[in-house]
């Protein structure tokens, strides 16, 4: 069984939004046992939808629309359903004493345009939007579902888990679609590849492995598609427990979570604290580490200290350190990071100074130029790396690299 999603509206198209919706669709979709095909953008033409429902209908056996549905000119995606599947628009009055009653819940008169959105196209099955006024539509036609939804992302999402998954799961015969993800660190893809080429080769034809890399990182994840949900998952750990075993000195998670995650969790499950002293990151480290829930009971705080006297005055680190070799060093980096030990009393430290770009370089230390260290109570360790040029790519790459290196020192002193 599979799907296709249509999301309709100029703003996706310009970048104005970013389509969320359609990640979102996708991933639950995939739980209930239907893949998705295709996901397809396309302005507010009638045109262009029309060709986008011609071009799915022929790839996929659910069709999911979202967006163009509001009360304004520009919002043409139920005129164009109407037009397409030949049904003129009915006003449906479930859908107008819904609208009614919203807008007299907020005390708000309503307008032609309001009452217009009870309309709908005569043939299709009504699904009430206990969100918004736009009403989701449902169409059956020469053995395709076709299913039009708000854009909004709340209304979109309430009607997927209470009304959409629902009827698809009781309409259709589905497989189960089970997957197995686990984390690499600190190798590249086709090195991995190459290191689990016979293991690959002997996946049978309803397991696949997708390499999925990032930055420093590469997630493996096993699908499997059957009828037997049990069997499945007992089949595929057969497989990722022999990847496991071979690629173990890069793994950083047996399971699909971010590292830092991966780390906290890690941490938490032995009662260590973390400390962060940053540089050129600028706190995307400490961002990383607290957009978790729960990361409190592992990460103590940090600093950010850019200036020369911030490392000196909160960090700790020597005035004649910095002047003789620089904030971008070895000698500073593990200042900062044994000095974020000392002050903010956690057993594990993580220190980086860099010249993340596009200017700052200087001879012997280009732009990209990135020191980290990694601190416990007992040592220190330092690694130099050299990024490119691109700001936001060397910030992103400086975390990953220190992130990994702690990992790296926990896995020792665990171990």
């Amino acid at each position: 069984m599979l799907a296709e999603i249509i999301t309709i509206g100029d703003e996706i198209l310009i970048g104005q939004i970013v389509d969320t919706n359609s990640a979102w669709m996708g991933r639950e979709l995939n739980k209930i046992g239907i893949g998705v095909k295709q996901i397809t953008s396309v302005s507010d033409n009638a045109d262009h939808i029309i060709e986008a429902l011609d071009e799915a209908q022929k790839r996929a056996d659910v069709i999911l629309i979202t967006g163009g549905l509001g009360p304004t000119r520009d919002d043409i995606t139920k005129l164009t359903l109407s037009r397409y599947f030949n049904m003129p628009l009915r006003r449906d009055k479930v859908t107008l004493d819904h609208v009614e009653a919203l807008f007299a819940k907020f005390n708000r008169p309503m307008i032609d345009v309001n009452i217009r959105q009870a309309d709908v196209p005569d043939g299709c099955t009504v699904i009430q939007n206990k969100n918004g006024t736009a009403p989701c539509m449902w169409f059956e036609v020469n053995g395709k579902t076709f299913i039009s939804m708000p854009g909004v992302p709340f209304e979109m999402m309430y009607l997927m888990e209470e009304e959409i998954l629902p009827r698809l799961k009781n309409n259709f015969d589905l497989p189960f679609i089970v997957h197995k993800t686990i984390l690499t660190v600190g190798q590249g893809e086709s090195f991995l590849a190459q290191q689990i080429e016979d293991i690959e080769d002997s996946l049978p034809s309803h397991i696949k492995l997708a390499y999925l890399p990032k930055l420093g990182q590469v997630r493996l994840r096993l699908s499997a598609t059957g009828k037997d949900e049990l069997k499945l998952k007992i089949e595929m750990n057969i497989y990722a427990q022999q990847i496991i075993e071979r690629a173990k000195a890069y793994i950083a998670a047996e399971e699909d979570v971010p590292l830092e995650k991966a780390i906290l969790d890690m941490m938490k499950a032995k009662n260590l604290t973390l400390s962060t002293a940053e540089s050129c990151t600028g706190g995307y480290i400490s961002h990383l580490i607290t957009q978790h829930a729960g990361s409190s009971t592992v990460f103590v705080g940090g600093a950010v200290a850019y200036s020369y006297d911030l490392k000196e005055a909160v960090l700790g680190v020597k005035h004649e350190t910095l002047t003789e070799f620089g904030a971008v060093s070895e000698q500073t980096v593990k200042e900062m990071a044994a000095g974020a030990i000392t002050h903010f009393k956690t057993d594990y430290s993580i220190a980086v100074s860099g010249i993340a770009g596009p200017d700052g370089g200087m001879p012997g230390k280009p732009v990209g130029t990135v020191w980290v260290a990694i601190a416990s109570k007992d040592k220190t360790v330092a690694k130099l790396f050299t990024f490119s040029n691109k700001r936001i790519q060397n910030i992103e790459r400086s975390a990953t690299a220190a992130l990994t290196m702690l990992l790296n020192l926990l896995k020792q002193d665990l171990n």
